[in-house]
C-alpha cells in the first residue's frame, strides 16, 4: 500500500524580515517538499549558544513521497533560495537569514555525513521542542522513548519563548469540507489509487479502495477472455456494489469525507467491452437495478493519461497478468469513460490530463492537482 513519509521539520530566522522569511519557507517546503500539513505557533526565542539577534522559530509537519537523503538536498535548496550562505567553517553558531533542520523522519535513525535524525540537540532546545510539542503528533523519539511534549517537560534549557504569531498551513487553502464523496477514476495504470491514497492521510478522508487484486477470476480473464469476460465483469459488479453500499452508509465520526479509488459505474463501461451483447444486455439489467441505489460522487474526478504512458506504467508495476494488455484495450477503455463522463452534469466532473505529470515524484505536480480540485469545488 502506498504510504507518505511523515516529518517534522523546526524553521528559525533572525535576519531580515522574520516572518516572510519563515512564510516564504513554508510556502516553498510546501511546493517542492511536501504537504505542510501542521504549522505551530511563531515564537521568538533568545539566541541559543551565541550572542545575536533573538531568533522567530516554528515546527511544521509534512507529508512526503520523498527518501531522506531528497529530503535534506531539498532543504538545503530552500535555504539557497531565501539566501542562506552556509559557512564552510562550520565552528559555532551565527546569525542566519533561514535555517531548516529536520527534527525527525517517521520513526527512522539516520547516522551519515549529510543527515543526523532525530536532531542529535533537540532535546536540550526548548526552541525547537515547544513548536514541535504544538504540533500535537502521535510521534515518539526512537531512542529516548519520549514524546515531544515529554522532552520539553525534561528539558534543561529554560529561555521560553513567546508567540508571535499564528500561521495556517498551507494545506486548509485546499477544503473538502462541501463534499461528502469523492471518486478518483482513471484507466488502467492512470495512478487513481495513488492519488487516492494521498489525498486520504493528507485530509483525514476515510478511504475505499478497489480490491481487483482478489479477484480470482482476473488472471483468468486475462489468459482467456470470452471464457471467462462474464463470470469477471458479474463478480467486479458485485464486490462494488458490496463495498460502496457498506462503506458509504457507515459515517466516520473522525473523518471529514470519504474519498474512493473508483466508482460503480467503471463497472458497465469494462463489461460494454469485454463481454458479447446478450451477455452485455442481462448484465445491465442487474447493473441498472443496483446503479440507481448507489449513492452518486458530488465530485467525480478522472485521470486521463495517454495510452502510451498507460502501458509505461503497466509495465512499471509488473502484475504478470496485465503485461499482455493491448493499447487498444486501453483506448477502448478512454472512450467509454468519455461516453459516460458525457452524461454527467459538469459541475460533478474534473478531467485531469496527467500525461506529462508525476505527482509521486513531483511534489509541484499534487499540488497542482490539489489546486484544479478546489477551482472546481469553487466553481
Amino acid at each position: 500500500m502506498f504510504t507518505q513519509n511523515q516529518i517534522v521539520l523546526s524553521i528559525g530566522t533572525n535576519q531580515g524580515d522574520r516572518i516572510s522569511n519563515i512564510e516564504k519557507s513554508i510556502e516553498l517546503i510546501h511546493k517542492h517538499i511536501g504537504t505542510v500539513i501542521k504549522v505551530s505557533p511563531i515564537y521568538e526565542f533568545p539566541a541559543w549558544g551565541f550572542e545575536s539577534d533573538p531568533f522567530y522559530n516554528c515546527a511544521i509537519y509534512i507529508h512526503s513521497t520523498l527518501n531522506a537523503e531528497t529530503v535534506i538536498q531539498k532543504v538545503l535548496e530552500t535555504e539557497q533560495i531565501l539566501g542562506r550562505i552556509r559557512p564552510q567553517n562550520k565552528e559555532g553558531y551565527s546569525a542566519r537569514i533561514i535555517d531548516i533542520d529536520i527534527i525527525s523522519f517517521n520513526q527512522e535513525v539516520y547516522n551519515t555525513e549529510k543527515l543526523t535524525v532525530p536532531h542529535p540537540l533537540m532535546q536540550d532546545r526548548q526552541f525547537v521542542l515547544q513548536p514541535a510539542a504544538d504540533l500535537n503528533l502521535d510521534w515518539e523519539h526512537p531512542t529516548l522513548k519520549l514524546s515531544f511534549k515529554a522532552l520539553l517537560a525534561n528539558c534543561k534549557d529554560k529561555n521560553s519563548g513567546q508567540i508571535i504569531k499564528r500561521l495556517a498551513s498551507p494545506i486548509q487553502k485546499y477544503g473538502f469540507t462541501n463534499v461528502n464523496f469523492v471518486a478518483i477514476e482513471g484507466n488502467i495504470g492512470a495512478g487513481k489509487t495513488t492519488l487516492t491514497n494521498r489525498i486520504s492521510i493528507d485530509f483525514n478522508a476515510k478511504r475505499i479502495l478497489e480490491g481487483f487484486a482478489d479477484n480470482p477470476f482476473l488472471p483468468k480473464f486475462y489468459k482467456d477472455a470470452s471464457r471467462y469476460a462474464f463470470p469477471l465483469e458479474m463478480s467486479f459488479l458485485a464486490d462494488r456494489y458490496s463495498q460502496l453500499s457498506d462503506d458509504l452508509s457507515q459515517f466516520d465520526l473522525f473523518k471529514e469525507f470519504i474519498i474512493a479509488d473508483y466508482y460503480i459505474f467503471k463497472s458497465l463501461i469494462f463489461a460494454q467491452i469485454t463481454l458479447e451483447e446478450d451477455e452485455f444486455n442481462l448484465y445491465q439489467q442487474v447493473f441498472d437495478i443496483m446503479y440507481k441505489d448507489t449513492p452518486k460522487p458530488d465530485l467525480y474526478v478522472y485521470l486521463y493519461q495517454n495510452t502510451e504512458r498507460l502501458l509505461e506504467n503497466i509495465h512499471k508495476r509488473g502484475r504478470s497478468y496485465e503485461s499482455e494488455i493491448p493499447g487498444t484495450y486501453l483506448d477502448k477503455v478512454n472512450q467509454g469513460y468519455f461516453s459516460y463522463i458525457k452524461t454527467l452534469p459538469t459541475d460533478k466532473v474534473l478531467i485531469i490530463d496527467i500525461s506529462d505529470m508525476d505527482f509521486v515524484a513531483n511534489q509541484e505536480d499534487y499540488i497542482a492537482i490539489l489546486e484544479m480540485i478546489q477551482q472546481k469545488l469553487r466553481a
